[in-house]
């Protein structure tokens, strides 16, 4: 890299950013020609705003990238969950498309820098927390990606080891190595390492996986509908049964936290959505891509999933919500092996995406001296193996109550600050040299906005302090960490998201400059 002095702006309002020029016509900024960041604290090349020329993805780019997410086994299982609290298949749809419409207003607004200034989130995460603060939300967020991507690689593993036994036998008698056969270890290696390979050959690898890969799931899906269908000769009770709750004063109480659980699906990349956005070729790619992509698909999976179990309960006499069991029960070999690919690029295309993409730039934000995207991409996947996910499925209350339930409340604390300093505070309007720039506005006091820890410390309080478990089901008390925040627990990620966007304005005074 080559130190250079950022030039004086001129006066003109439409280059008013410092160490920047601005594109009129599309609204799109990058530094400025021969200007390079050249401290290695906190700029690399994976850091480094995106060059306009390269700024290409298009609306069907965005929108693919979110079926392809959406379309995972986890997502296919979430009506199932609904219905065991006691909704009918309605209500679960509803709620389920509910959530994701609502979701999608963060991850609107937080993608809106990625287009114009072609940042990650960690990057953007600068502006509020100061240049080192923002190692606080990006190793937050890290951490939870990290999780998931075990988690994933090894629903995905299990998946394949299912069908594959099905289709050569005798795999789950196999020889056991720490409790589990070693064909399943082999499915779980052989599956990381095929996640790691393509996330290593970079961003436009993924794209294009992504691009043919939605499609593809979208074929396998309505195929596994179709293949129901056929077998049922229509669909079974299911979709007649009614619901336990009614619309009445039982059904509310269960609506609004099985609501913030749906929300939560997805609260990670209404964080780091900037990380992908950042390669779009304007704003209307984005909004149009998200909007077409996230809440529609996820309503249509959602029935989907509901059409597909209703009519395996129709041919079997019992509801079979997990996809890879229901395939399992096919004695055709051609139905085993579709079924297996499917199940294959589904994981993957998650997983990768919503999973890996997010710590490999946020673990290049904490060290850009010496971790790379690619660097912080392996670190995922081998964070990801020693978490030993297999473990963390076996015991939920640990994963769900006592980490995710706290950090979900976290993550809706951290988008309010994002969204409070970005839209409210500085009116989208930043300076792109100094986000690479120790001493400049984002500096702070000693790289830290006290502003946004504070926001963030009382936002998160608010969030989980409530915190609470039923006697023997989890780590906290029956009455909540904080007993009085204990009515707020069960809305963690909105309560998060509305108290610290909130305070962050308030304790800002609404200054569009955050420089002392």
């Amino acid at each position: 890299m080559t130190a250079t002095v950022p030039p004086t702006p001129p006066p003109s309002p439409q280059d008013a950013i410092p160490g920047a020029a601005a594109t009129a016509a599309s609204d799109r900024v990058e530094l400025a020609h021969g200007y390079v960041p050249d401290d290695a604290r906190f700029a690399n090349d994976d850091l480094l705003p995106v060059p306009v020329e390269r700024r290409t993805w298009t609306t069907y780019n965005f929108a693919a990238l979110w079926i392809g997410m959406a379309h995972n086994i986890p997502s296919w299982l979430l009506a199932s969950g609904l219905v065991a609290l006691g909704m009918d298949w309605k209500q679960a749809v509803f709620t389920i498309a509910l959530a994701n419409v609502i979701v999608l207003a963060p991850m609107l607004l937080t993608g809106h820098a990625g287009p114009k200034y072609g940042i990650p989130f960690p990057v953007l995460a600068r502006a509020s927390f100061g240049l080192r603060g923002a190692n606080l939300p990006a190793l937050i967020r890290a951490a939870v990606a990290c999780a998931w991507f075990g988690i994933q690689t090894w629903i995905g593993g299990v998946g394949i080891f299912t069908l594959l036994g099905k289709v050569f036998g005798g795999w789950a008698n196999a020889g056991e190595i720490g409790g589990q056969p070693w064909t399943l270890w082999l499915c779980f290696t052989l599956f990381w390492a095929l996640e790691l390979a393509i996330i290593y050959r970079g961003m436009d690898a993924l794209r294009r996986f992504e691009n043919w890969a939605a499609p593809f799931v979208l074929v396998g899906a309505v195929a596994l509908l179709v293949w129901v269908a056929v077998k049922a000769g229509g669909f079974g009770p299911l979709l007649d049964q009614p619901s336990a709750l009614g619309w009445g004063a039982d059904f509310w109480p269960v609506f609004f936290p099985s609501l913030m659980g749906m929300i939560a699906f997805w609260a990670t990349l209404s964080l780091n959505i900037p990380d992908f956005t950042r390669f779009g070729a304007g704003q209307r790619a984005q909004i149009w891509g998200q909007s077409l992509g996230l809440p529609t698909t996820m309503t249509f999976f959602a029935l989907l999933s509901v059409f597909v179990t209703s009519g395996s309960q129709a041919v079997y006499g019992v509801a079979i919500w997990d996809p890879v069991q229901l395939v399992a029960r096919t004695d055709n070999v051609f139905g085993l092996l579709f079924g297996l690919v499917t199940v294959l690029i589904a994981t993957i295309s998650v997983n990768i995406a919503a999973n890996v993409v997010s710590p490999a730039y946020d673990l290049a934000n904490l060290a850009p001296r010496f971790i790379s995207f690619k660097g912080g991409a392996l670190i995922t996947g081998v964070v990801g193996v020693v978490i030993m996910p297999w473990k963390l499925t076996e015991t939920p209350e640990l994963y769900i109550f006592t980490w995710l339930g706290l950090v979900g409340g976290l993550l809706g604390t951290v988008a309010g600050i994002l969204i409070a300093d970005y839209w409210i505070v500085r009116r989208t309007v930043l300076d792109l040299a100094d986000l690479y720039r120790p001493g400049g506005r984002y500096w702070y006091r000693g790289g830290w906005n006290w502003r946004a820890v504070a926001a963030f410390t009382g936002g998160g309080v608010l969030a989980v302090g409530g915190s609470h478990s039923a006697p023997g089901k989890g780590p906290f008390p029956a009455d909540g960490l904080i007993p009085f925040l204990k009515p707020l627990a069960d809305y963690g990620w909105a309560v998060g998201l509305a108290s610290s966007l909130l305070l962050y304005v308030a304790l800002t005074g609404r200054e569009r400059r955050a420089g002392e």
